[in-house]
């Protein structure tokens, strides 16, 4: 037999195959319908019904956006800014490494975002968890702490230049700011205030280079890097004073409370 008649012999057996439930489906008589499963409605939100595949898909989005919120509604931005500017201050290259520092900036942003988180929880997701206010209560009484950690970090130049940019004049109070105008301004100050911290940290070290690159120069060692020889000096003087005891000390404390 011809292959070609071989594959229709086959893809007619299988359309038969295909086919044979339904035709005892239909030979066989009707019996009692079975009831229609329930539409199943876990939320509302604005007064309509929200399914439970929209709201899984919802917090998965919400569950996206947490390292952005992490970045910029937090103490992270200025933490990891002024580590990255010590490490690069003393001239160690990737030592400290990345994850090392990365770690570092986390769990010092957990302790001193800690109390805000405490007070957002215990005011407002604690009390909707028992049923005890609605959402959109909950959503300002937990986001009020948070608010108030932010603004107490924000100059008041940011704040009236990014006012300014979103066409608004002044706020009669701290509850009109707008979320992306507080936003804004608290990125920009954070900045600005990690650079200011980085520049007094850089200041000994670049002396220590000076001094060096004095001294071998006098010496006629030009073809030595400067760098080289004051790479130990840097460390032990950073030893010497405890330096990341210190370090880690004055950014905890460089945050204003809320």
């Amino acid at each position: 037999m011809p292959r070609v008649d071989r594959r229709l012999l086959a893809m007619a057996g299988m359309l038969l195959l295909l086919l044979l439930p339904g035709l005892a489906l239909a030979a066989t008589p009707a019996g009692p319908t079975l009831p229609a499963l329930p539409d199943v409605t876990v939320g509302r939100v604005g007064g309509a019904p929200v399914s439970l595949p929209l709201q899984t898909l919802l917090l998965m989005t919400a569950i996206t956006l947490l390292p952005s919120m992490l970045l910029m509604l937090t103490a992270f931005t200025r933490i990891i800014i002024v580590l990255g500017l010590l490490r690069q201050a003393m001239g160690t290259g990737n030592t400290p490494s990345n994850q090392v520092l990365l770690g570092l900036a986390l769990f010092l942003t957990a302790m001193v975002m800690l109390p805000v988180w405490d007070k957002a929880w215990g005011s407002g997701m604690a009390p909707y968890l028992n049923g005890e206010i609605d959402f959109q209560t909950a959503w300002t009484l937990t986001t009020d702490p948070i608010r108030a950690f932010m603004l107490a970090q924000i100059r008041e130049t940011d704040l009236m230049t990014f006012a300014g940019i979103a066409g608004h004049g002044t706020y009669a109070s701290t509850a009109d700011i707008p979320f992306p105008v507080l936003t804004a301004s608290f990125i920009t100050s954070e900045l600005k205030t990690a650079f200011e911290i980085g520049f007094l940290i850089f200041i000994p070290f670049v002396i220590i280079d000076l001094v060096v690159a004095s001294v071998l120069m006098s010496m006629g060692m030009m073809m030595l890097s400067p760098m080289l020889v004051s790479a130990p000096f840097k460390i032990l003087l950073f030893v010497l004073v405890d330096g990341w005891v210190l370090v880690v000390g004055t950014l905890a404390a460089s945050f204003n409370a809320a």
